[in-house]
């Protein structure tokens, strides 16, 4: 169980609860194990004024109702501390599993770009889910249940033994079995029962989102916000089946039909002790009532077993990702401001995930308020000088400044909120087209979005919605087009008003009248800005104040438009290609 220890800690935060629970269990059991006691001598008295020893029928009716009475309130009482114990260590262990959830998506929060290259989301979404479940039953059910099997089988043998050692050996021979054959049985279960609830999917499906999007989200910097979002929703989760366990703990699963070898043994050797007059006709009944007691804790401690196992082996996997260290850490806490003015010096970057060095020895300058296109076929190293300014990936050699200042000197989140970065793969997530706006600006205006998208030129395709802005899109925007996707995300990055807008080829499904209307208008917008443009179009790239040409992770050529068409390289190569292909089209 070293795996487990990890979970110690929320142990020790709710120790007081814990305690409490397993106070009450002690309580409870000991309640339940009084009432065979009791019986016996009901019995006993019965079976004396039947012999004749007692011959006032009056002192045995008003033994008989006392024993009655007792037995009632005790029953009462042992099912009170039962729903109680149920209600504390069981909720106990909701509140852990809640604390769990958030802490690895925080850690989920932290970690690099590079880490969700290296893992598949399905994966991740099982250690939050599944695996965390996995380890609730431990911190929860099989907590209550090893407690009571101690509580039961340590007062329950104890008096056994005090009332007849040779019977209590025989009337536990069977349980060993007994135990072992509901292990089995349980794993069974275990296998084919699947409890499919409404709000755990709605936590799953979100999630996966956030996994899908980390790039837009890490790029936008809105960590908090989602993060508010996810406890949110995990807070309805944690309620939810909170009330679920309160209706459950009112109706308490029956117990498992009990195997009767153990009574069986308890009839024919009790029955011939009775017979020599070794023992009376109320232990008899007494030891029954304690074999069926004693029934279920037997059988649960296979259930326990397995579901410790299954526990060890899930926090293994939690473990395995919350020791990680993100890549890409915050080096400072003061806010540090971004003009815009952007140096790389001899920047090289690998990717450790492929061993592709896809930059190498990259120099060049952007100051505030110019506009920077970058060419190249693919794989030539364009997305990857975007990831280095958004700083998703620090460099393996060479050293990036933004206005004359390190970059890892920079508050990371600070200078990724004055980043407006559109993907070359824009992701939209389930919602209105609103909300997918306000990720740029949260307390945006329904005139902001308007402005935003029409100088994204979306605008006219969203009101002919019927919802309009209102409109829901499906998972990854599917509602929309690609063209309507690259613009609507355009239009998400333009409503934050950055210091620094970044286009990774987000052009490529529109036309080129309309491209050139969106050029157009973020030239206005942008015009103190420092842009820098992804494309794979000479059209796109012709009106930026420099321009650079990469290819295999170098800089081919640089320059203006006007400079390039008349050198002999690249560029003029597209450009004529390009220019063909118009002339073609016409």
């Amino acid at each position: 169980m070293k795996e487990l220890k990890y979970i110690n800690i929320f142990l020790y935060k709710y120790r007081f609860r814990l305690l409490l629970g397993v106070l009450i269990a002690i309580v409870s059991r000991y309640m339940a194990v009084k009432v065979p006691e009791i019986v016996k001598n009901s019995v006993n008295i019965a079976s004396d004024y039947q012999n004749g020893n007692i011959t006032d029928i009056k002192i045995v009716e008003k033994e008989l109702l006392y024993n009655i009475l007792l037995i009632i309130g005790l029953a009462i009482l042992s099912g009170f501390f039962t729903f109680l114990m149920r209600q504390t260590i069981i909720v106990t262990s909701r509140l852990i599993e809640f604390d769990l959830k958030n802490k690895i998506y925080k850690q989920y929060q932290r970690l690099s770009l590079n880490f969700y290259k290296k893992n598949r989301t399905g994966d991740l979404m099982n250690r939050i889910s599944e695996d965390v479940g996995k380890v609730r039953m431990y911190v929860g059910p099989a907590i209550m249940y090893t407690i009571n099997m101690l509580v039961m089988f340590s007062v329950a043998i104890y008096k056994m033994i005090q009332i007849d050692v040779k019977l209590t050996l025989y009337t536990l021979m069977p349980f060993p079995v007994l135990s072992f054959s509901i292990y089995i049985l349980s794993k069974r279960i275990n296998i084919k029962s699947t409890i499919v609830q409404e709000q755990l999917s709605k936590l799953t499906t979100y999630t996966q989102e956030v996994f899908s999007g980390m790039n837009v989200i890490k790029s936008y910097a809105i960590e908090n916000r989602t993060k508010k979002v996810f406890l949110k929703i995990t807070e309805d989760n944690k309620n939810k089946n909170v009330d679920l366990f309160k209706v459950q703990a009112l109706f308490f699963p029956l117990m498992i039909l009990l195997i009767g070898t153990s009574n069986i043994i308890v009839l024919y050797v009790g029955g011939m002790q009775y017979i020599k007059g070794l023992i009376s006709i109320g232990v008899i009944v007494e030891f029954f009532m304690y074999t069926n007691m004693l029934t279920w804790p037997v059988a649960i401690v296979g259930w326990v077993s397995s579901t410790v196992q299954q526990a060890e082996a899930s926090q293994k996997r939690i473990n395995e990702f919350l020791e990680q260290k993100p890549e890409i850490v915050n080096n400072t806490k003061d806010t540090t401001p971004i003009k815009g003015n952007i140096t790389f010096k001899d920047v090289s970057i690998t990717y450790d995930d492929t061993n592709i060095t896809a930059l190498k020895k990259i120099s060049f300058e952007v100051k505030q308020g110019e506009t920077l296109a970058i060419l190249g076929k693919t794989g030539s190293g364009k997305s990857s000088i975007l990831n280095l300014i958004s700083r998703l990936y620090d460099t393996t050699s060479g050293y990036i400044e933004i206005d004359s200042k390190p970059i890892k000197q920079h508050n990371l989140y600070n200078l990724r909120n004055h980043i407006g970065f559109v993907p070359q793969d824009p992701f939209l997530f389930s919602d209105t087209i609103a909300n997918n706006l306000k990720f740029g600006k949260e307390d945006a205006t329904i005139q902001e979005m308007i402005t935003a998208t029409k100088n994204a030129v979306v605008h006219d395709n969203i009101i002919a919605f019927t919802q309009q802005y209102n409109t829901k899109l499906g998972e990854r925007g599917v509602t929309l087009s690609g063209g309507q996707k690259q613009r609507v995300s355009i239009a998400r990055a333009i409503i934050k008003k950055p210091q620094i807008y970044i286009f990774d080829d987000c052009l490529s499904a529109v036309d080129t009248e309309t491209e050139n209307q969106i050029l157009s208008n973020l030239k206005t917008i942008s015009a103190t800005n420092t842009t820098i443009i992804v494309s794979h179009r000479i059209s796109t790239a012709q009106h930026a104040d420099k321009i650079l040409v990469l290819d295999h992770g170098k800089i081919s050529q640089q320059g203006t438009h006007q400079d390039l068409i008349k050198q002999k390289g690249i560029y003029q190569k597209i450009y004529k290609q390009q220019l063909q292909e118009k002339n073609r089209n016409f």
